[in-house]
């Protein structure tokens, strides 16, 4: 399958997996790699030698292109940067921040730099930028979300700008994939799906957590500090929301939010830790091999968008 996407980052399919932080570390990113995505490690907070070794890992399993994920509000953003350059790390996403002081040394040094973007003002301006993709990230998406939807949004953003965009937040299956390019994207982003696969390092009560996860049951916190969260329903996140109907103020809201993903991915707390997933949960049923979904994916897409067609045809 080619599109602007496969093209621009030498990959077989047009799916990125998403920069999680606590999950995607290079065993994920390794099999997303190897089946013919781009692999994405997360650079989340850790500082720039932690990461270092995990780009390593990687490039020992394979020789296929991946992703770094910089959290620009990471105190070792610059550091992580800087990394890449140094690296030659194909692939740069980013968040939470503006990359703009960054782009052009990393453009410099052979990277394409996709930013991962909330509206269509923020896509227009990281284009001006220079940057090769934009993500569009939907509020369908687990983890800090924005506000608009993938399917009213995503088309705005595709009509705006020049450059390839990739659809992320609520996009699980063949049926999303075909919507996302029924809409206009060149490509997807997926994180939630890929919670539950054979490869990915995570505490096996998340795993189950998402495997029973129901159509409402990823809620959002965190609207009153500006910054939103959507995570599964559990007693932290209930806890949560109802602190900030109490008017609970931002520092302590921060605080009783300190190391609650960690406490879900590792030590598996699913109750009292941040179990942080997306609306697409409920059709996440069976933990699979990534290649296979990759597989079921593609294929799936061609058949939805074929049986489509025969429908308009009649």
């Amino acid at each position: 399958m080619k599109t602007r996407i496969t093209e621009l980052i030498g990959i077989r399919y047009p799916i990125l997996q998403g920069g999680m932080a606590w999950v995607a570390s290079h065993p994920l990113a390794i099999a997303v790699s190897k089946a013919g995505g781009l692999g994405v490690i997360a650079g989340g907070s850790a500082p720039a030698d932690v990461i270092e070794k995990e780009i390593d890992a990687l490039r020992q399993a394979t020789d296929a292109p991946f992703g770094l994920n910089i959290m620009l509000l990471s105190p070792f953003a610059k550091d992580l940067v800087q990394l890449a350059i140094d690296k030659k790390v194909p692939v740069v996403t980013t968040g939470a921040g503006n990359p703009a002081p960054f782009i052009e040394d990393m453009k410099a040094a052979g990277i394409k730099v996709i930013p991962v973007v909330p509206s269509v003002a923020l896509a227009v301006r990281m284009q001006r930028y220079g940057a090769d993709a934009v993500v569009f990230e939907g509020t369908e998406a687990g983890g800090h979300i924005g506000e608009l939807t993938t399917m009213a949004a995503l088309p705005q953003v595709v009509d705006a700008v020049d450059i390839p965009v990739v659809a992320a937040g609520g996009i699980a299956d063949a049926r999303g994939l075909a919507a996302a390019f029924c809409l206009g994207a060149q490509g997807v982003q997926m994180g939630t799906r890929l919670l539950a696969t054979e490869e990915v390092r995570l505490h096996p009560n998340y795993v189950d957590r998402v495997l029973k996860a129901k159509d409402r049951d990823a809620i959002v916190s965190g609207r009153s500090t500006g910054h939103p969260v959507r995570a599964l329903k559990n007693r932290f996140q209930l806890h949560y929301i109802e602190r900030e109907k109490q008017g609970a103020s931002t520092e302590e809201l921060e605080a009783l939010g300190a190391g609650r993903l960690r406490a879900a991915v590792v030590d598996g707390d699913v109750e009292n830790g941040s179990v942080m997933a997306g609306q697409v949960a409920g059709l996440v049923k069976e933990v699979l091999p990534v290649a296979q979904i990759f597989e079921d994916m593609v294929a799936g897409a061609e058949t939805v968008l074929a049986a489509a067609q025969t429908k308009w045809d009649v």
